[in-house]
């Protein structure tokens, strides 16, 4: 391969053998044999100072659960609080830290206006969960709707995100909306019981659960797979981080699961409750974890 010395253009020819000197082949030629190696995709680490503060966030809201059954009172409306707001920014910062700023951004306006819209129309048509009403114990409101229930759309929804992508790439939103569904078999008993909100209704309700109406999950499944729709249309899959990708997601995840069975056993004293959640949103992790464990690729 003869290149002029004097050629304003510069080539390189790249192939897969040790590194070679220049050879002359003549007074105005010059071939030149480069190694080359392809560069590796690598993600980036997170610094030990941005993951400290996400375990913080994390320990917040468990301790936060743990201490929920033993409070009463003022003291229970504030863990309340805490859990909810704590968990939902571990689950912001955690898409920040694993998918960039693009990705959180779009997850919280996304999440936070589509579960707004669906809460004011909720109160005020009674669809599709049914005839409910919100208590001032939970806070600031917005449009009638106070503020942390959409926090705790996004506490829900981001780990819901991550199993249903990781269960099935086909049907992401029905696996979303249906776990979204079997999570409030545990809370929505547990903040009818606190005074959080209270249900106006006739007719048929959520087994073992006399006070939550049937339409509840119905509309918890419905508005689900849209919420999760949404985000898996409007957010990337690739991830920029090797900060630990499921773990946090996934804990909290098992955590609530785990959480919702021994305080309805042993705390609430409704087995019932455990019994239909624990199944329900079992049936979810138990997927997520068998998939995983069969080397079912990232997604």
């Amino acid at each position: 391969i003869c290149i002029p010395r004097n050629s304003s253009h510069a080539l390189q020819y790249s192939i897969r053998q040790e590194p070679s000197s220049p050879k002359v082949l003549g007074q105005n030629c010059v071939m030149s044999i480069r190694y080359y190696q392809p560069r590796r995709r690598r993600r980036s680490g997170t610094s030990p100072r941005r993951s400290a503060i996400l375990y913080l966030l994390l320990a917040i809201a468990l301790l936060s659960q743990i201490s929920y059954p033993l409070l009463n009172g003022e003291a229970l409306r504030v863990i309340t609080l805490v859990t909810v707001f704590s968990a939902a920014v571990t689950m912001v910062i955690h898409s920040y830290l694993s998918f960039g700023p693009k990705f959180a951004l779009r997850f919280f306006s996304i999440t936070f206006f589509y579960s707004l819209i669906v809460e004011v129309i909720g109160t005020r048509t009674g669809w599709p969960f049914g005839n409910y009403k919100y208590s001032t114990t939970l806070g600031a409101q917005l449009f009638g709707v106070p503020l942390v229930v959409m926090f705790a759309w996004m506490m829900m929804a981001y780990p819901t995100l991550i199993l249903a992508r990781r269960v099935s790439r086909h049907w992401t939103f029905l696996i979303g909306g249906y776990t979204m569904m079997a999570w409030d078999f545990f809370l929505d008993p547990q903040m009818v019981a606190a005074g959080r909100w209270n249900w106006d209704f006739t007719g048929r309700h959520v087994p073992f659960q006399p006070e939550i109406p049937l339409s509840n999950a119905f509309g918890w499944l419905l508005t689900g797979m849209g919420l999760i729709a949404l985000l898996q249309l409007s957010l990337p899959k690739d991830r920029r981080s090797s900060i630990s990708h499921r773990f946090i997601p996934e804990f909290f995840l098992v955590w609530t699961w785990l959480g919702g069975v021994i305080a309805n056993l042993f705390f609430f004293n409704r087995p019932g409750t455990a019994l239909i959640g624990g199944l329900g949103l079992g049936l979810a992790i138990a997927s997520y974890y068998t998939l995983s464990r069969i080397g079912r690729a990232d997604d």
